[in-house]
C-alpha cells in the first residue's frame, strides 16, 4: 500500500501498487490481508474507487490499522461487477449510502464510450468530470423514464425499501435494465460458502461474494 487519503466525507482511502490483473473492474472486489495487522485475521473485501494502469484507489471502509507501506496479500479480482450494455446510451448511477466512490469506474468507462452519465447522490461530493450530471436522491424516481440503464450501490439492508425509493408500486416493474451493487460482510470470498453474505432471490438464496456482489436486480427478491 502506497498511501491513504481522504474521501470529502473523511474516511480513508488506500492507493494499492499492484499488477494489473489484480485491479477490481467496476463492481468487482479483491480481498486484502495485512499479515502484520494480528487485530485483522480476516481479509478485507476492497473495491475500486479509481483505477490506473499500476494500480488503484481502495475506497472505504479500509481498516485504521493500514499505513503507507504496509505490505498486502490481495485475491481477485472476485465477483461479478455491472456490465455495460451496448445498446445504452444513457446511464443513471444511484448511490444509496454513503460514498458515490464505488460507482465512479462505472462512470468513467460509460463516459469513454460517450454514454450520458446522470449521478443521484446525496452528501459531500470529489471533483467531478464536467460530463458527469448531478441530482440529489429525492430525483432518482425520474431516472428510470430517461436512462437505458441504471446501476445502483445500497447496503442489504436497504434491499426490501428499493421499490418504494424508485416510486414504484408493488410488483411493477422498471422501464430500463437496472444492476445492483449489494454491500454486505464477505469474509470468505467465496471459499467456504459460509453464507455470511446471503441476498434473497427469486430462485432462493444468492451469496454475494460469488454470485454478486453486482446482481440483476430482475434476479432479486426485492
Amino acid at each position: 500500500m502506497s498511501s491513504i487519503q481522504l474521501d470529502p466525507c473523511g474516511r480513508a482511502a488506500a492507493w494499492i501498487a499492484c499488477p494489473s490483473g489484480a485491479i477490481p473492474a467496476p463492481g468487482q472486489y479483491v480481498l486484502a490481508h495485512a499479515p502484520a495487522d494480528a487485530d485483522a485475521p480476516l481479509a478485507v473485501p476492497l473495491f475500486a474507487g479509481e483505477v490506473a494502469s499500476e494500480g488503484f484507489i481502495a475506497v472505504s471502509p479500509v481498516p485504521a490499522a493500514w499505513m503507507p507501506g504496509t505490505p498486502l496479500h490481495l485475491r481477485g479480482p472476485l465477483g461479478h461487477g455491472f456490465s455495460l450494455d451496448d445498446t445504452a446510451n444513457r446511464l443513471a448511477l444511484a448511490a444509496l449510502d454513503d460514498t458515490i466512490a464505488r460507482l465512479m469506474p462505472l462512470a468513467a468507462a460509460a463516459l469513454a464510450q460517450d454514454i450520458a452519465v446522470t449521478l443521484y447522490a446525496n452528501g459531500p461530493l470529489p471533483p467531478l468530470p464536467s460530463a458527469l450530471e448531478v441530482y440529489p436522491l429525492s430525483a432518482l424516481p425520474e431516472a428510470p423514464a430517461w436512462a437505458d440503464q441504471l446501476a445502483l450501490d445500497l447496503s442489504l439492508p436497504k434491499l426490501p425499501g428499493l421499490r418504494a425509493f424508485l416510486g414504484l408500486d408493488p410488483q411493477e416493474h422498471l422501464p430500463c435494465r437496472a444492476q445492483v451493487l449489494i454491500l454486505t460482510p464477505m469474509p470468505c470470498g467465496g471459499l467456504a460458502d459460509c453464507g455470511a453474505c446471503t441476498v434473497p432471490s427469486r430462485r432462493g438464496w444468492k451469496l454475494a461474494c460469488k454470485d454478486g456482489p453486482v446482481f440483476d436486480i430482475n434476479d432479486l427478491e426485492w
